[in-house]
């Protein structure tokens, strides 16, 4: 069965979604970070797993739920990061982020069986999940990270490797105020939906 791994920041303000201030403030954009975050755990929560990670730039909160295994991020660029979260599993990983909340346990299940990679495209250039069969750190060291070509150079290396690679659905980031609505919309009952309607209501855009 497959590790399943989470990388994140703490939700604190001033630290997360910098790039939704403005229109809202450092505290709403971590309140929406926090939110996301929630539904992201939630749904690895529920799939099914053999081990679930969550690699932590910062300190756990009351939005991790039980069964999970904290570990932190080591320091570097994010292929680093990305590259130590593989380096420590033993077997199977899927490794997906904080920014789609609109995820769920069934696109969580990797199913490898004739691949040897799975690979979860961005909307915006990046990649939202990665899979491994046999974890390999030097798959992601060296990939450009957070530029618009960032998803098509990993899938390239993991091509490149020989690795059968299976293409999982493209999935919206939330990186700005455009996507906060547009994924809302994909998930309308979880709790960065219901975050974001509160902020409305409270007359923050």
């Amino acid at each position: 069965m497959t590790t399943l791994l989470v990388i994140a920041k703490e939700p604190r303000p001033g630290r997360v979604k910098t790039r939704l201030t403005p229109p809202f403030t450092p505290e709403e954009a971590a309140a929406l970070a926090e939110a996301a975050l929630t539904d992201t755990l939630r749904a690895v929560a529920a799939a099914p797993a053999r081990r679930r990670v969550l690699v932590l730039d910062g300190r756990p909160g009351p939005w991790l739920p039980p069964g999970f295994d904290v570990v932190p991020q080591c320091a570097g660029g994010l292929d680093e990061r990305l590259a130590a979260a593989f380096a420590g599993c033993d077997g199977p990983a899927l490794l997906i982020g904080m920014d789609t909340p609109q995820v769920t346990p069934s696109l969580l299940t990797a199913h490898f069986d004739g691949y040897d990679a799975c690979f979860g495209p961005a909307e915006d250039g990046g990649f939202w999940a990665l899979g491994l069969v046999e974890p390999d750190p030097e798959l992601l060291r060296g990939v450009p990270m957070s530029t618009p070509g960032t998803g098509a150079a990993q899938r390239a290396r993991l091509v490149a490797a020989g690795l059968r690679v299976r293409d999982l659905p493209c999935l919206r980031d939330v990186d700005t105020s455009a996507d906060t609505e547009a994924v809302a919309a994909l998930a309308p009952h979880g709790c960065f939906a219901a975050e974001l309607a509160r902020l409305r209501t409270a007359g923050r855009r």
